[in-house]
């Protein structure tokens, strides 16, 4: 939507001190001539917005300028304070409450009545999680490399790395920044991260690239899964994989069909509904699994 485009440039306008009109037509996917439409409808709406040619030109806003709280209906402005209380949930602190308060400072009644939008952002693990989020949260303000030892299937490492972002995604909260060892950007996840300190080394900020987070790169379907499940499984697969991923069959039982990445994701998955699933393909992964069965049938024998 137009509107919600205006309100993403003034943002950013607001943030930056300069930006270039071909940055903004492909930060909102749009032509460059719709970016220059939009300035002008901002300029119109009483917005110093000024423009400069030239190797150091760009797109700026009037230095000082304050956004006019008439510009965000009451709903905006609830949607825009539901998700800083959310952020509190996850950093332990009253930060972001503070902020709400100054923000909600003579609007006239706007954030009266009932919040019916709430979020919680934090976890199992709020206890250990809300120190290291503070933590990253104050290094990447003041561009600190940090220090931590990483949990990962591949084992454990010590890592440095040059923190820019903080990621909520798939539930959990992730890190994404510049790692020293493997000189790339990584994303690592908080809960996998122990001993985590600020190493007192600042660091000169680099291009960052934004994280790639899609389902197709991160979990790449390498092979197709098909299984039969007991009807009473039919809310974790729809919760978990969708309604498409199962159908049922004339006698009430599930056939499952869905891409997995590696196998023993699907192996340590499948024997979480114990004998509510029977794997039938991949056929090799179906005759590790009676293996492991055998094997775990001569253990507590």
């Amino acid at each position: 939507m137009k509107i919600d485009r205006l309100i993403g440039i003034l943002s950013i306008l607001l943030q930056q001190e300069k930006v270039t009109a071909p940055y903004l037509a492909e930060k909102f996917e749009v032509s460059r001539r719709t970016i220059n439409r939009d300035i002008e409808d901002l300029c119109k709406a009483g917005i110093p917005v000024t423009t400069s040619q030239g190797v150091n030109g760009g797109i700026s806003i009037m230095e000082g300028y304050v956004i006019e709280r008439t510009l965000l209906t009451s709903s905006d402005m609830r949607a825009i304070l539901a998700g800083l209380r959310s952020l509190d949930s996850v950093s332990g602190t009253n930060r972001y409450e503070q902020l709400m308060e100054k923000l909600s400072v003579g609007t006239s009644g706007m954030m009266t009545g009932d919040q019916h939008l709430l979020i919680n952002l934090s976890s199992w693990y709020k206890a250990s999680l809300a120190p290291k989020f503070e933590m990253i949260h104050h290094a990447i303000e003041h561009q600190n490399q940090i220090a931590f030892l990483y949990y990962s299937p591949k084992g454990e490492s010590r890592r440095e790395m040059e923190p820019y972002h903080l990621v909520f995604q798939w539930s959990s909260w992730y890190v994404w920044g510049w790692c020293e060892i493997r000189q790339d950007f990584r994303l690592f996840k908080l809960n996998r991260m122990e001993e985590l300190s600020c190493t007192g080394k600042q660091f000169e900020k680099r291009q960052v690239p934004l994280p790639d987070l899609s389902s197709e790169r991160i979990f790449p379907a390498n092979f197709q899964a098909k299984a039969r499940f007991a009807p009473d499984c039919k809310w974790r697969l729809i919760e978990e994989f969708g309604r498409e991923s199962c159908i049922q069959q004339p006698d009430g039982s599930l056939l499952f069909t869905f891409g997995f990445t590696d196998k023993e994701n699907l192996i340590s998955w499948i024997l979480t509904f114990g004998d509510k699933a029977e794997l039938l393909e991949p056929a090799e992964i179906r005759e590790e699994l009676r293996q492991m069965g055998e094997q775990i049938f001569r253990k507590y024998s």
